[in-house]
């Protein structure tokens, strides 16, 4: 069923989009390289099972749970915006 200019299947599409934005936002900032052996924040020693589980991480779990809760972004999907479309 199209809405108004929008072809079938539309909102799917912007739903599909939004998801692919956020697993390419997730991938670009997963660490890569060599792990450290001491977190970069406070100096404390990264375990090694955390070290082999994620390749190129840099912080210890805590500076890492600091971080992801002050990491902000807004998940709506500017592509498909009526906004957008009409500049």
């Amino acid at each position: 069923m199209a809405n108004g200019w929008a072809g079938d299947g539309a909102v799917q599409d912007q739903i599909d989009s939004t998801i692919e934005d956020a697993i390419d936002r997730a991938r670009r900032q997963m660490p890569s390289g060599e792990s450290r052996t001491h977190c970069e924040e406070c100096e404390a020693e990264i375990p090694e099972a955390r070290r082999k589980a994620i390749p190129g991480v840099r912080l210890c779990v805590r500076c890492q749970s600091e971080q992801d809760a002050q990491t902000t972004y807004s998940s709506y999907n500017r592509r498909g915006s009526k906004d957008s479309q009409l500049r």
